[in-house]
């Protein structure tokens, strides 16, 4: 059975939520220095550990070579001394840049002993140990290598991993697989100023005992106290962990967080390891204006499939004066090849839930939740034709405000869809003798048969009407004749649809249908020379490509639209045999989409420095059913471009330009400057005529001090940062969504600040207050501010990486 593996491990499942943390796996990660000193010393496993069973986890490697029985007791063992003497057979003694080296480990020392009587290795005075890039230094070493029995006074250590370091009264080696430190402690912070003088790390996680159990991969603390600049953070009088990748039960890093509408937050979340294939979170919270409650959080694997529960209670809402609660529920399952399973659904019990507790939203449209299931059986008849049958149950829980101006129109829903959809493609031999192999056309095929019931939601606007059902047949043939430097495809497409309605229709009926053809000639050409550009050379490239479509006209407006819109005013809508999307509107067609695009490309890596576009479309005659009743011959134009040309710049933008009034009417200009690392700043305009014009600034940029050095064991200055986004309406002149955030990198912690704006109305807006403390090799206490920059900023680079450890500029 495979195992729920902790996000970020080999093979772990990209869960959503709250995994079990990298921070929790480090919360003392000073047993890693431990565990490398055993390692160092340790003989051949114990019989017991050589017959168990290897455990498969899905997805894992292999972390290093397993152990063979026998094979540390064969390695060479090299002792190199100023002075040596020896009783052969009995002890050894060696002083004056004393080196042992064994296996992967390295011991320096002015003296010693060694008793082949016992194997015992004494060393008297100051002992280096060094292994794989991690360094101990202590003193008083005294250890029998066979039973692996004897301890080492004042250790202090360097984990090369981690880049911190810490130290311990005394280490004791209780055997292969069991040792104990005392009063050990752990930082990645500095512990000696640019003098070289000892300072005292800003952060510390220090513990009066500590004892590891490698045969089990089990650690215990007792006495377990986080400090921050000498002030307690955390403490935890005793508990266990995990060694490497295992989960295991526990409180994880609490979130504190603020924001107008609910104030001060404090949540503690606790992990629970249920199996190798299941978990759960529970995390109980206080808000202040608002009172106590809880979020919850399932997990689970199968060898079919995976699903996941989160949930959120209020019992009693202070401010509302009732329950508030939030439901998810998604997963997928696939019981035997070609079948897929998937589910999902969010909802919440109220339409301000949205306002209030938007964090605890999964959706990326808060106010439009989902319940979506979808079951789909694949497979072939041979290598011709590929079939799927499908059905699926779609409904949303819409969140409506009382504001006119801010009602959203809530989409249909679909209860049931049931579909069946073929796709062919096989060579067409009729002109196996006419044409070379290369361009011989294939012959490409589909069919899609769909049956579904529309029905709206409880929160549909009252203008939405009628409900019903559709059967729709869509099909096409096409010929491709395809070549690197031009294409050919002559394409037939036919839409077929059958309505009936509840509500009788504009002209009385309450049953209606149609069958629009439509048949489309896309073509291209590329061309490609050498050339040069602001005295740089380059490789040119000019694609023009030609669309021609000819659909008839057929009466539609008295017809149902469940699922069509008119589709954006892009490139790929100019070149689309269909202005309006999904199944229930097509435009009637005469027209010629005409344009090309021209790419100056470095010829040493590939890169497009530079990109010009220019797109247009013809009418033969006018167009009877279209978004925007228009008769005009030629369509609005548009020119996209993008340049980055210079390193630090990147700009790149499009305009829709109509020709008629010489006017532009909506247009997308952007540009970023990027000097260096975590230095960005980046521009937006938006501009639709008569409805919008908006400026969006995003930055992040170092303010005063120097760069930390990252837990590198050297002294270091802090540097503030700033980050943040700000969205402006010209037309209103008001901000709409703000994020300010304010960042300081010490080098071995991270403070992160912010305040986020978020308009939930024509008039309202939710502040939230974002604050998070991130101690770079160990975890992050507070709300996750780091998440919110990433997803605000663009180009943001965080000062520490995803799993803790020092950011790389």
């Amino acid at each position: 059975m495979p195992r729920l593996l902790p996000s970020g491990a080999p093979g772990a499942l990209p869960f959503r939520g709250t995994p079990w943390p990298r921070s929790a796996r480090r919360l003392l990660p000073v047993a890693a220095a431990c565990c490398w000193v055993a390692s160092a010393w340790a003989q051949a496993p114990t019989p017991a550990d050589a017959d168990a069973p290897l455990r498969l986890i899905k997805g894992s490697a292999p972390r290093s070579a397993p152990s063979v029985p026998g094979k540390e007791r064969d390695k060479a063992m090299v002792l190199k001394a100023d002075r040596s003497t020896a009783e052969l057979g009995k002890s050894v003694r060696a002083e004056g840049g004393v080196e042992l080296r064994y296996g992967d480990t390295l011991l320096r020392t002015e003296a010693l002993q060694m008793n082949e009587t016992r194997t015992e290795v004494v060393a008297p005075g100051e002992v280096q140990i060094e292994h794989l890039g991690s360094h101990i230094q202590g003193r008083a070493l005294r250890l029998e290598l066979d039973a692996f029995l004897g301890e080492l006074l004042a250790p202090t250590y360097r984990i090369a991993q981690t880049g911190g370091s810490g130290q311990a009264q005394r280490l004791d080696f209780l055997g292969e697989q069991r040792m104990r430190a005392d009063a050990a402690s752990y930082s990645s912070c500095p512990r000696v100023d640019e003098q070289g003088q000892p300072v005292a790390p800003d952060w510390e996680l220090r513990t009066d005992r500590l004892e590891l159990d490698l045969a089990r991969n089990e650690g215990r603390a007792e006495g377990a106290v986080l400090r921050f600049m000498g002030v307690p953070l955390l403490a935890a009088p005793s508990f266990s962990f995990p060694l490497g990748d295992q989960r295991r039960s526990g409180w994880l890093p609490p979130h504190i967080g603020a924001d107008n509408r609910s104030g001060f937050e404090l949540a503690v979340p606790y992990y629970f390891n249920l199996a190798d294939n299941a978990d759960a979170t529970l995390t109980p919270f206080v808000m202040t204006r608002r009172g106590f409650g809880a979020d919850g959080e399932v997990r689970g694997l199968s060898p079919w499939g995976s699903g996941e529960l989160q949930g959120s209670w209020l019992p009693h809402d202070r401010v509302r004066g009732d329950d508030r609660w939030a439901l998810r529920l998604s997963g997928q399952a696939a019981p035997w090849p070609g079948l897929d399973l998937r589910w999902a659904t969010e909802r919440v019990s109220d339409d301000d839930y949205w306002k209030d507790l938007r964090r605890r939203i999964a959706s990326p449209t808060p106010r439009l939740l989902s319940s979506d299931l979808q079951l789909a059986q694949r497979g072939g008849w041979g290598e011709a034709l590929d079939w799927q049958a499908y059905a699926r149950v779609q409904r949303w829980q819409v969140l409506q405000t009382t504001e006119l101006g801010t009602q959203i129109v809530a989409p249909y829903q679909r209860d049931p869809q049931v579909g069946l959809r073929l796709s062919s493609r096989g060579e067409l031999g009729l002109l196996a003798g006419f044409m070379p192999r290369q361009h011989r056309p294939r012959l490409e095929g589909g069919l899609e048969l769909e049956f579904n019931r529309f029905s709206l939601p409880a929160a549909a606007l009252a203008s939405q009407s009628p409900e019903g059902e559709r059967l729709h047949a869509l099909a096409h043939l096409a010929l491709p004749v395809l070549d690197p430097a031009w294409w050919l495809i002559p394409r037939l497409d036919l839409n077929a649809a059958a309505y009936r309605v509840k509500t009788p229709l504009a002209d009385g009926r309450t049953r209606a249908d149609r069958v629009v053809p439509t048949f489309s000639i896309d073509a291209g050409l590329a061309f490609e020379r050498d050339t040069a550009l602001f005295g740089r050379p380059m490789l040119q490239s000019l694609e023009p490509r030609l669309l021609f479509v000819n659909t008839p006209y057929r009466a539609q407006e008295n017809l149902p639209n469940f699922d069509s819109a008119e589709r954006d005013f892009n490139v790929e809508s100019l070149y689309a045999i269909n202005p309006f999307t999904g199944v229930d509107r097509v435009a009637d067609a005469r027209q010629l989409a005409f344009g090309a695009v021209s790419r100056w490309l470095s010829p040493q890596n590939g890169e497009e420095l530079l990109r010009l576009g220019l797109v247009q479309r013809y009418q033969f005659r006018t167009q009877r059913l279209s978004p925007i009743p228009d008769s005009r011959r030629f369509s609005d134009m548009l020119l996209t471009g993008a340049a980055h040309l210079r390193d630090p710049w990147y700009l790149d933008g499009a305009v829709q330009f109509n020709p008629d009034n010489q006017r532009s009417v909506r247009s997308v200009l952007r540009a970023r400057y990027n000097p260096g690392p975590y230095r960005t700043v980046s521009l937006a305009y938006r501009f639709q005529r008569d409805q919008s014009e908006q400026l969006d600034l995003a930055w992040q940029w170092p303010l005063a001090g120097r760069q930390g050095v990252s837990a590198s064991g050297q002294s270091c200055q802090g540097r503030w940062y700033s980050a943040g986004r700000v969205q402006y309406s010209m037309r209103e002149s008001r901000v709409t969504d703000s994020l300010l955030g304010l960042e300081y990198n010490s080098g071995c912690w991270v403070l992160r600040m912010g305040v986020e704006r978020l308009s939930t109305g024509l008039s309202q807006a939710n502040t939230r207050f974002l604050i998070q403390l991130e101690l770079v090799g160990l975890s992050r206490l507070g709300a996750n501010a780091l998440k919110v920059l990433r997803d605000n900023v663009p180009g943001y680079r965080p000062l520490a990486s995803d799993d803790g450890l020092p950011a790389t500029p």
